[in-house]
C-alpha cells in the first residue's frame, strides 16, 4: 500500500525541482558583517586616521594666513597627501619655497602623522 505524500513534500520537491537543487540549510553562510571590511575601505580611501578634508578646509586659512588662503584652497587629502590648487604660477613658486614651514604648521594643528606631504596643483 502506497502512503499519501503530505502536502508540504509536494511543494518542496516541485520547488526544488524547479530550482534545480535543494533547499539551503543556512541562508546566512557565506554572508558577512560590512563592519568587517570598513577599516580597509577607509583605508583605501586615505581617512584610516579619521582625516577628513573638511577639516583641512575649515583649518586652511587660519593655517595659511589671509594672503595664501585667498590664492590656494585644498582640493583633497589621500593617503596622508595633501593636494593644494594654487591659482597662479608665481604663487606655487612661493609655496614650493615655503613648503617645510607649511607642512610644520599643518602637522602642528591636524597632528603629527595624519600629512604627509604637500603637493601643489595649478587651477
Amino acid at each position: 500500500m502506497k502512503r499519501k505524500p503530505r502536502p508540504g513534500a509536494i511543494r518542496e520537491e516541485i520547488l526544488s525541482e524547479w530550482r534545480g537543487c535543494e533547499e539551503a540549510t543556512n541562508l546566512n553562510q557565506g554572508i558577512h558583517a560590512a563592519e568587517k571590511f570598513i577599516s580597509a575601505i577607509l583605508r583605501s580611501a586615505g581617512a584610516e586616521d579619521g582625516l577628513h578634508e573638511d577639516q583641512v578646509r575649515s583649518a586652511w586659512k587660519e593655517l595659511a594666513g589671509d594672503f595664501i588662503s585667498r590664492h590656494t584652497e585644498p582640493v583633497s587629502v589621500k593617503n596622508g597627501h595633501l593636494v593644494l590648487r594654487v591659482t597662479q604660477p608665481a604663487m606655487r613658486f612661493h609655496l614650493e619655497q615655503m613648503k617645510p614651514m607649511l607642512l610644520t604648521r599643518i602637522r602642528a594643528q591636524l597632528g603629527e602623522n595624519r600629512v604627509k606631504s604637500v603637493k601643489f596643483a595649478l587651477g
